[in-house]
């Protein structure tokens, strides 16, 4: 294939990185909208975590992502997503950097009754300058938030797109995953951004 045959073509596989505190929602993400059964490392809590994960708030919560979660998702012929989810918890947060190599942008889940456990994430991908959106997983109970109050609390730059959204609904994540690639698109260098599409 002649090298400008392939610069416009949509590559036939993108990586995405589903990210966030602990809790948020990043394993029901994945396993929502995967079309494969989504592969998961997560294991029961046990007291060894006590005094070390905070489950303040998410008192309910027996199980943990101790690695990644992985799933894919066909959005169409040409365009499949793979999925990798991250681990939540501070202490397995030195495997973010090898999981973000090669990624084309995350979505960063939050937790609107516990926005302080998203301030790391959002912080990582802007360190990076890795393009996300923040994801407002609407959880059961939980307060409505306008999203320029979320920006304004999360001190979020303009250019960062919010969306609502139900993980455990695969439209809703489907439809925050198109907004992920939309955003990621947009930032890439004008040529490249034709090509793609």
């Amino acid at each position: 294939m002649h090298s400008s045959q392939s610069s416009t073509m949509v590559p036939e596989s993108v990586k995405i990185l589903v990210a966030g505190g602990f809790g948020v929602g990043k394993t029901t993400l994945v396993a929502s909208v995967s079309e494969i059964p989504p592969l998961s490392t997560e294991e029961l809590l046990t007291e060894a975590s006590t005094g070390v994960d905070d489950l303040g708030g998410i008192e309910g919560k027996t199980t943990t992502t101790v690695a990644l979660d992985f799933g894919r998702i066909t959005i169409s012929p040409r365009l499949v997503l793979y999925l990798f989810g991250t681990p939540g918890q501070d202490r397995f947060w030195f495997m973010w950097d090898e999981l973000a190599r090669g990624a084309i942008g995350a979505i960063v889940l939050i937790d609107t009754r516990r926005l302080d456990t998203s301030f790391a994430a959002i912080d990582f991908f802007e360190r990076r300058e890795v393009p996300f959106i923040v994801g407002v997983n609407n959880f059961d109970g939980s307060h409505h938030y306008e999203p320029e109050e979320i920006r304004s609390a999360l001190a979020i730059s303009e250019g960062v797109p919010i969306v609502n959204c139900d993980a455990r609904q695969r439209d809703s994540s489907k439809l925050t995953l198109i907004k992920l690639l939309e955003h990621a698109m947009s930032k890439l260098p004008a040529g490249e951004a034709k090509a793609a599409v």
